[in-house]
C-alpha cells in the first residue's frame, strides 16, 4: 500500500489551506498513493480564535476536501474544526475517499491540557475510536495528544487496524521532536501495527510561540518500532510503500495483542469467581 504524508504549514486562512490540500493531494495521487494524510489543524492553524472558522462536517471546507478526494481518486484524511453543541469546537479529522461509502469523521478524544496549553477551554472532546477501510486495509485514526495514550491504539488494533495514523500540530520545545518520534515508535510496538504520524511543518519561532503549531518530523514506524522514513522540519510530501505483510508477521512473532487478550480473559474469570464468593 502506497501512502503519502503531507507535512504542510497551515495558515489562519481556511481557503488558502484548502489550496494546500488540493496541491498535495494531486501530487500524492500522481505518485501512486492510495491514501494521503494531512496534519491536525490543516483547516486553520492554532494560535487564532477557532470558533469563527469552525464549520460542520457537511460545510464548505469539508465539501472541498471531498471534491478533491473524488477528483484525484484517493482517500484523504485532514484535520479541521467543527462547532460543538456547548459553544466550543471539536478537533476533527475528516476521512473521505473517491467512493461515496467512505465519509467518516473522528473527534479527538484526548485534549492537550499539558505543557501550559489548555485545549479543553475551547475544544470539546470526542469519545468514539474510528477505524476506516482503505482498499481493504484497516486504518485507525488518532490526533496529536492521543499518541500519549496507548490504550486507544490497542483498541484500534483490536478493531482491525493494521495501519494507525497520527495527525498532529505538535508543540515545539526542548525534547519535543524526540518525544514525537519515540511515541510513534512506541505505539507501533504496543500494537504491532504500522504507525504513520504526520505533523505540521515548523513555522518558525515567532508563530510557534503562539501555540502548538508543529515541529515537522513526520514519521512512519514499522510494527517492530523501526523508523522507515522521516521528514525534516520544512514542508514536505513524503511518499512511501507499506509492507502490510510485516504486520501479520510481527503479530505472529511478538503476539502482544494475542497475549493481552488471554490475560484479559483470565482477569475477567478471576473477577467473576471473586464476585460469586461475595
Amino acid at each position: 500500500m502506497r501512502i503519502a504524508l503531507a507535512q504542510v504549514q497551515s495558515s489562519a486562512e481556511p481557503r488558502a489551506n484548502l489550496e494546500l490540500v488540493e496541491d498535495c493531494t494531486r501530487r500524492a495521487a500522481e505518485a501512486g498513493a492510495r491514501l494521503v494524510l494531512f496534519p491536525e489543524a490543516t483547516m486553520c492553524r492554532f494560535g487564532v480564535p477557532l470558533g469563527p472558522v469552525a464549520e460542520p462536517v457537511d460545510g464548505p471546507w469539508a465539501q472541498g476536501v471531498r471534491a478533491i478526494a473524488a477528483r484525484n481518486d484517493i482517500t484523504v484524511v485532514a484535520g479541521m474544526f467543527c462547532p460543538s453543541t456547548d459553544g466550543r469546537v471539536t478537533n476533527t479529522l475528516i476521512a473521505t475517499g473517491s467512493h461515496a461509502d467512505l465519509d467518516v469523521h473522528y473527534h479527538k478524544i484526548h485534549l492537550y491540557d499539558a505543557f501550559g496549553f489548555t485545549e479543553s477551554h475551547t475544544v470539546a472532546p470526542g469519545s468514539e475510536p474510528v477505524v476506516i477501510s482503505v482498499d481493504g486495509v484497516g486504518v485507525g485514526l488518532t490526533t496529536c495528544y492521543d499518541v500519549r495514550f496507548p490504550e486507544l491504539y490497542v483498541e484500534l488494533a483490536r478493531r482491525g487496524a493494521q495501519l494507525i495514523t497520527v495527525h498532529a500540530s505538535w508543540g515545539s520545545g526542548p525534547g519535543k521532536l524526540e518525544q514525537w518520534t519515540l511515541l510513534a515508535r512506541a505505539r507501533a510496538l504496543d500494537t504491532t501495527s504500522i504507525v504513520a504520524a504526520v505533523d505540521q511543518a515548523y513555522p518558525g519561532d515567532e508563530i510557534a510561540a503562539v501555540g502548538p503549531t508543529g515541529v515537522g518530523g513526520s514519521v512512519v514506524a514499522s510494527p517492530t518500532g523501526e523508523v522507515l522514513v522521516q521528514a525534516g522540519a520544512d514542508p514536505d510530501l513524503v511518499v512511501t510503500d507499506l509492507d502490510l505483510a510485516a504486520v501479520d508477521a510481527a503479530r505472529d512473532s511478538i503476539a502482544v495483542l494475542r497475549n493481552r487478550a488471554v490475560f484479559a480473559s483470565q482477569d475477567n474469570a478471576k473477577s467473576g469467581r471473586a464476585e460469586s464468593r461475595t
